[in-house]
C-alpha cells in the first residue's frame, strides 16, 4: 500500500477555489446595478481592499461616486441604534436613495440617514416585499400563493385579499410543474413564488392555472426526517418520457382591484417542466391590452406565437414556424426567447435558425407574412437587448464574430429593414451586458478566459459613458492559479473545429508527466466551458482540482449550444454521445500530441447531473481512455428522467432513449467508479443511479457508491463532504497517493445564486 501522502497545502488551495471562495478573490469583477428609477440612474456594491463599498451612478452625468460616506454613516447608525457598526462591513445589503437621504433596513428596523448632516433616525417601517411576493410594477402591491389560491397585499397598509378561491391539489394558480421543493424546504421556504406577471399599469396579472392531476406520480423516500422518525414518503406529480398525460396551464387574467377573472378562450397549453411565464415565453404587451406566448408542439418540430386579448380572453396565432429538427426561440434553455412585438401589435421580431444560423426576421404580426431577414451571416445573434422603434433599430448580442473563439460575444446594430449592420464593441472581447428598463444604455462587461473584466457603462453607439470596474485579482493569482489555456482542435470527424480550456496543474514543470481530468458537461441546453473571465456554475471545481495537481480539460463538443444549428443539432436524437464524448477524446489525444507532460495512460473524468452522466458514458463508451470517474446526481437512465428533457433533445423516440441509456453500456465498466447521489434528489431521482447499480451488479463490476440521504440535486448543505470525497478518489487513484490525513473541508454557505444560474 502506498503511504505516500499529498501535501496538505494543495487541498488548502483548491479550497481557496471553490465556488464560494474564489469570489472573494476577485474585487469588482461583477456589478449587478440596481436601477433607482425611469430615469435609468443605479447603484451597485463594490469589495474592495477597505471593505464593501456602495456605489451611485448617474450614467448621464458621467458620474461614479460613493453612494454616501460609509465611515460619517456608521459612526451615525452607531449613535442612534446603540450597536457596534463597522463601515467596512455595513450591517445592510440594500439602499433607497431618497432626497438627499438614504434608507435601509438594520437591527430590525428601517432607518433614514440624511447626507447632509449624517443624522440616522428610524424611518416608517415598510410592508416587506419577500421572496414569496410578486410585486406590481408601482411597487403599491404584491402578489403570493396562500395554499393553492392566489392572494394580494398592500404594500402600503398590508391589508390583504383572496384573488382566487378555487384553487385545489394538483390543480393550483401559480404553479410550476417543477420545483426544487427539497432544497427549499431545506431553507425554510415552502415553494416558489408564484408564476404570473402584472400588467404595465399595475392592474391586473397574466397567470395559469396548473393541472398536474393526471401526471404521472414518482416517490422518494426520505430515510432520515428531521424529527428522528419513521422514513417519510415524498410523492410528486413526475411526468416520463412518453407519458400520455403532462402537465397543462390554463391562462388567465386576474383584475386585481375587482377579482374578474378573463380565461384564455383556448386549449390548455402543454407546460413539459416550467411554467411559460417564469421563462419569459409569455409577456404582457407594451399597453396591456394583450398578453403574447410561445407554444411548441410536444415533438418540438414546431414553434408558435400567440396574441391572447385581455379584454375577451380570444387567442388567435400569429405566427407559426416548423422545420425538421428543433425550432426553438433560442439554443439555451434557461434564456428568454428571442421574440419581440413592435408598432403597437403590427409588427413581431422573430429569431429563426431556418438559414442554419441564429438570426432575426421581421414579420407582419396583423397578417402573419414574412417583411424581410434583419440579420445574416455565418454568425449567431445570441440576445436582443434594445429594440428603438423610433430609428427602426434593434441592438442585439451575437457570437461568431471574433476569430480566436466563436462563442465570444459582441454588441451590435442593425436596422429592422436589414441594413445597417454594425458591431458596437469591435474588439476581440466577450461581452456580457445588462440594459436598464429605460433602454438608454447598456451596462458592458468585457473580459476572456485569461483577461480579467472591465466594466463600464456605454452608450448604444459603444462610446464609454462611464467606467464603472476593473477586476483585481491579484487574490486569485496569489493561490498559484493561471488563467486557463484556451485551445481550438478538431472533432472526432477530423473536419470540425471545437473549442475548451485547459488547466494547468499548480506550480506547472513542463519536465514533470500529470493525470489527465475530463470534466465534462453535456447538455444541450447549455454550455460547459465559458467565454468570459468568470468561469461559469462548473469552472470552480475544475480550478479546484488543477489545484490538486492535475491537468484539467473542459470541452463544448458537437451538439451544445452557441454556435449554428448544425452543430447544436448533432445532439438531436443522440443524448447518448454526450454533447460530444468522441470529441473530447480526440480533443485529449491532440492536445497531448505536443504536450507530452499529459499522461493519457492516467484519464480520470468527473461530473455533476449531465456531467454525471457524461462521466459513466465516458467510462463504458470509452474504456481504454478514461481510467477513472467520480459521477454524481446523473441521469443515467433518461426514460426515466424529466419528460421536457428526453423529448425535447431525443425523441419521441423509444431507440433513442435506449441508445442514451448508461444502463445499457454497464458491463462495458472497467476503471474504478465512484457513483454519487443524493438520496432527496428530487430532480434526477437516485433509482437512476440504482438502475445503472443493478446492472453493474449483474455484470459482475466493481465500483464504489456513496449516497447522501438527506441531500438533493446540489448536495447544498453537504457539498463540502462530497468534493472532498470525489477529490480524495481522484488522488487516490490517478495521482497514486493518498490524501492528506484528517483534512476537512469548510462547509459552504447556502449560494442561492448558484440555484438560480442552474434551475434558470
Amino acid at each position: 500500500m502506498n503511504t505516500e501522502r499529498l501535501d496538505v497545502s494543495a487541498y488548502r488551495t483548491a479550497e481557496k477555489l471553490l465556488r464560494h471562495n474564489r469570489a472573494q478573490l476577485v474585487r469588482g469583477g461583477r456589478v449587478k446595478p440596481q436601477w433607482t428609477g425611469d430615469d435609468g440612474r443605479f447603484w451597485y456594491t463594490v469589495d474592495t481592499a477597505t471593505g464593501r463599498r456602495f456605489i451611485f451612478v448617474d450614467p448621464a452625468a458621467g458620474l461614479r461616486e460613493p453612494a454616501f460616506d460609509h465611515e460619517r454613516l456608521a459612526a451615525a447608525l452607531a449613535a442612534a441604534s446603540g450597536q457596534d457598526v463597522d463601515a467596512a462591513a455595513l450591517p445592510f445589503a440594500a439602499i433607497e436613495p431618497s432626497d438627499g437621504a438614504v434608507e435601509f433596513d438594520a437591527f430590525d428596523a428601517r432607518w433614514r440617514c440624511s447626507l447632509d448632516t449624517y443624522v440616522c433616525e428610524k424611518a416608517e417601517p415598510r410592508v416587506a416585499g419577500g421572496f414569496l411576493d410578486v410585486t406590481s410594477p408601482d411597487g403599491k402591491q404584491a402578489v403570493f400563493l396562500r395554499g393553492h389560491d392566489l392572494c394580494v397585499r398592500s404594500n402600503e397598509d398590508g391589508r390583504e385579499r383572496v384573488l382566487t378561491t378555487d384553487g385545489e391539489a394538483d390543480h393550483a394558480y401559480g404553479t410550476s410543474p417543477f420545483s426544487p421543493t427539497v432544497l427549499l424546504n431545506k431553507v425554510g421556504i415552502p415553494h416558489l413564488p408564484p408564476a404570473l406577471a402584472w400588467s404595465p399599469d399595475s392592474t391586473r396579472v397574466l397567470t395559469h392555472r396548473t393541472d398536474m392531476r393526471e401526471v404521472r406520480t414518482t416517490h422518494l423516500v426520505e430515510a432520515m426526517p428531521g424529527d428522528g422518525g419513521a422514513p417519510r414518503l415524498l410523492t410528486q406529480r413526475y411526468a416520463f418520457p412518453g407519458d400520455e398525460r403532462l402537465p397543462l396551464g390554463s391562462f388567465v387574467i386576474l383584475d386585481v382591484a375587482t377579482g374578474e377573472a378573463v380565461p384564455a378562450r383556448t386549449e390548455p397549453e402543454p407546460i413539459p417542466l416550467m411554467s411559460p411565464i417564469t421563462t419569459k415565453w409569455a409577456w404582457w404587451a407594451e399597453d396591456g391590452s394583450a398578453v403574447y406566448y410561445l407554444s411548441q408542439s410536444r415533438d418540438v418540430h414546431t414553434l408558435s406565437l400567440h396574441r391572447l386579448d385581455a379584454a375577451t380572453g380570444e387567442v388567435s396565432t400569429v405566427l407559426t414556424e416548423s422545420g425538421e429538427t428543433r425550432v426553438e426561440p433560442n439554443q439555451l434553455m434557461a434564456q428568454a426567447p428571442m421574440v419581440r412585438v413592435l408598432s403597437g401589435g403590427d409588427e413581431a421580431l422573430w429569431y429563426s435558425q431556418r438559414d442554419g444560423w441564429g438570426h432575426l426576421y421581421l414579420y407582419d404580426a396583423r397578417t402573419g407574412e414574412a417583411r424581410g431577414q434583419v440579420t445574416s451571416g455565418q454568425w449567431a445573434v445570441q440576445e436582443i437587448l434594445h429594440v428603438d422603434e423610433e430609428r427602426r433599430v434593434v441592438y442585439f448580442v451575437a457570437s461568431g464574430l471574433v476569430a480566436a473563439d466563436p462563442y465570444r460575444r459582441s454588441v451590435c446594430r442593425a436596422g429592422l429593414d436589414g441594413s445597417g449592420f454594425e458591431r458596437i464593441t469591435d474588439d476581440d472581447l466577450d461581452h456580457v451586458v445588462v440594459v436598464p428598463p429605460s433602454g438608454r444604455y447598456f451596462v458592458d462587461s468585457a473580459s476572456t478566459t485569461d483577461t480579467p473584466p472591465s466594466i463600464a457603462v456605454r452608450g448604444w453607439d459603444g462610446r464609454v459613458l462611464v467606467e464603472l470596474e476593473r477586476a483585481d485579482i491579484s487574490g486569485l493569482t496569489a493561490t498559484g492559479w493561471t488563467p486557463p489555456e484556451h485551445f481550438r482542435v478538431k472533432a472526432a470527424d477530423g473536419l470540425t473545429d471545437v473549442y475548451g480550456v485547459l488547466y494547468r496543474p499548480h506550480g506547472f514543470d513542463p519536465d514533470k508527466s500529470y493525470p489527465v481530468i475530463d470534466h465534462p458537461y453535456p447538455g444541450p441546453h447549455m454550455r460547459r466551458v465559458s467565454a468570459s473571465f468568470d468561469p461559469g456554475p462548473f469552472g470552480p471545481d475544475a480550478e479546484a482540482v488543477a489545484a490538486l495537481g492535475f491537468v484539467v480539460v473542459a470541452v463544448d463538443g458537437r451538439g451544445t449550444p452557441g454556435r449554428d444549428k448544425a452543430f447544436h443539432d448533432a445532439s438531436f436524437g443522440h443524448l447518448g454521445d454526450a454533447g460530444g464524448m468522441a470529441d473530447h477524446v480526440a480533443a485529449l489525444r491532440q492536445l497531448a500530441a505536443d504536450r507530452p507532460w499529459m499522461d493519457l495512460d492516467r484519464v480520470g473524468v468527473f461530473g455533476i447531473s449531465g456531467g454525471g452522466f457524461a462521466t459513466v458514458r465516458a467510462m463504458c463508451a470509452f474504456p481504454e481512455v478514461y481510467k477513472v470517474g467520480v459521477s454524481e446526481a446523473g441521469n443515467h437512465e433518461n426514460r426515466n428522467y424529466l419528460l421536457a428533457w428526453a423529448e425535447s433533445y431525443d425523441g419521441p423516440d423509444d431507440e433513442a432513449y435506449a441508445r442514451s441509456s448508461n444502463v445499457e453500456i454497464a458491463d462495458r465498466l472497467e476503471g474504478k467508479l465512484l457513483l454519487v447521489h443524493g438520496g432527496m434528489d428530487d430532480n434526477v431521482h437516485p433509482h437512476l443511479t440504482m438502475r445503472l447499480v443493478d446492472r453493474l451488479i449483474s455484470a459482475d463490476k466493481d465500483f464504489e457508491m456513496l449516497i447522501v440521504p438527506g441531500a438533493e440535486h446540489l448536495f447544498l448543505g453537504y457539498e463540502h463532504y462530497v468534493t472532498r470525497r470525489r477529490w480524495d478518489f481522484l488522488v487516490r487513484h490517478l495521482l497514486g497517493v493518498e490524501p492528506p490525513e484528517g483534512y476537512r473541508l469548510a462547509q459552504a454557505p447556502f449560494d442561492l445564486e448558484l440555484v438560480a444560474e442552474v434551475f434558470g
